[in-house]
């Protein structure tokens, strides 16, 4: 999604911190503690003392499916309007004081909810929480931002649509989801965004920017105790609110094979497929990304050694279970000759046929788990993926013993634990396919 960057020459001494920032695993405290201060922000904290870094990982508790029905793209217009400009700093000012520290501030809307990432120095720690509760608590949303930020927005939108993988990704999700806030971009459309009124973004700021809506995770050169203590003056006196309901992200079942090719003049083919997958709290999680490895996560997954390798028809092949509090896709994505085309979507079929029908092999098994678990802590070799790492695990409730209870909870699927999720959210007869394709070449079926 669009976001505010503010970077400075921090980036250099981010690249040395590697795994051994993490303490020997002895326990769910190795990687953090838990901390709610008396307004209800809850903070999470990963001692690392290695390097003079600390990284801070923020999730508001909010995104586009929060968008009001007629006003899709304000979460996000809100979330880039943060850095704009506060009560006491301009926008420029803001990034100002972040490059003179050497710091990174960066602003992401999603689905689901809006991060704001930092990093810097341990010695500007201070500095840095000032920046970050103004910005937070103290936005101006002045009317000229909101409409040039309106109108930089709706620039994107339009290059967007030159990005044939893009259009594909976006049409797939429209197919899916229909009108809802899933099937619409995150940033919103040309048509919704000048509808958006400032009042209409102070409405969202003051009903989801909220203490107890937001999650605080700091990893790095800072004590629990200390960072207790600094915490409770920035952020002590913002007010806490009511819980807002997450709208319910409808998953509407797909019904039978759903085609959508968007004529263009491209030398390739773009081609999205899938259908709806899963939550993140689903019991069947970790049997599933073992089984989409073998499918098309991995390095010799089924669609890679196929469709690739064995027929030359792609460079680059996938499939993916994208996961999340309220829901979640699957898709398969890849990129091949206009004349194949129809070729290429029926071996990607054949492939989720072929996962559900046939028996894994031991050997293929046993290396997926063994990639997936192996290379689970690359997920925590820095200050910033350490602290991302904190919020998310906060965000899904899966607990601070869960980087050490990962492995076994992967270790444990089974052959036969792979074909029954397969057969379960897998259909190779009832999926949606979305592509952006020369139609007077690819012959693909509707």
């Amino acid at each position: 999604m669009r976001h505010r960057t503010l970077s400075g020459p921090l980036t250099w001494l981010l690249a040395v911190v590697a795994i051994a920032l993490l303490a020997p695993s002895a326990g769910a405290a190795a990687l953090g503690q838990r901390l709610v201060l008396p307004n209800g922000l809850v903070v999470l904290v990963a001692e690392q003392r290695a390097v003079p870094i600390v990284a801070i990982s923020l999730l508001v508790r909010t995104g586009s499916l929060c968008d009001p029905p007629a006003k899709p793209g304000l979460a996000n217009l809100t979330a880039q309007l943060l850095s704009q400009g506060t009560t006491t700093r301009t926008g420029p000012q803001l990034s100002e004081a972040i490059d003179f520290i050497g710091g990174s501030l960066d602003v992401d809307a999603e689905l689901e909810t809006t991060a704001i990432t930092m990093t810097l120095l341990s010695k500007d720690l201070d500095l840095g929480l000032e920046l970050l509760g103004d910005l937070l608590i103290h936005p101006t949303f002045h009317p000229p931002d909101v409409e040039r930020k309106i109108q930089e927005v709706i620039a994107d939108l339009k290059r967007d649509q030159e990005d044939p993988a893009t259009v594909s990704a976006q049409v797939f999700m429209h197919g899916l989801y229909g009108a809802q806030a899933l099937g619409t971009p995150v940033e919103g459309t040309e048509a919704s965004l000048p509808t958006i009124t400032r009042e209409d973004v102070v409405r969202f700021h003051a009903t989801y920017y909220r203490p107890n809506q937001v999650i605080l995770a700091v990893a790095g050169d800072v004590g629990v105790a200390d960072l207790q203590q600094r915490l409770q003056a920035r952020f002590g006196a913002w007010q806490p609110g009511g819980a807002p309901a997450i709208p319910a992200a409808l998953a509407p079942a797909v019904p039978k094979r759903t085609v959508r090719v968007i004529p263009r003049e491209v030398t390739q083919a773009n081609i999205t497929l899938g259908t709806v997958g899963i939550r993140r709290d689903n019991p069947d999680y970790y049997a599933v990304q073992v089984m989409n490895y073998l499918l098309g996560g991995g390095f010799s997954s089924y669609l890679i050694a196929t469709i690739r390798d064995e027929k030359g028809w792609a460079y680059d092949v996938s499939s993916a279970f994208s996961t999340r509090k309220y829901g979640g896709e699957f898709t398969i994505a890849l990129q091949t000759k206009n004349e194949v085309a129809d070729q290429a979507i029926a071996s990607a079929v054949a492939q989720m046929r072929r996962i559900r029908d046939t028996p894994v092999d031991a050997q293929a098994l046993n290396d997926a788990k063994a990639y997936l678990t192996g290379s689970f802590p690359l997920g925590l070799d820095t200050t910033k993926k350490i602290a991302g790492r904190l919020a998310a695990i906060e965000y899904f409730g899966l607990g601070l013993d869960y980087v050490d209870r990962y492995p076994g909870l992967i270790t444990a699927v089974t052959a036969a634990d792979v074909q029954r999720v397969a057969r379960k959210y897998l259909d190779p007869d009832t999926y949606v396919l979305a592509a952006v394709a020369n139609l007077a070449v690819a012959k693909i079926k509707e």
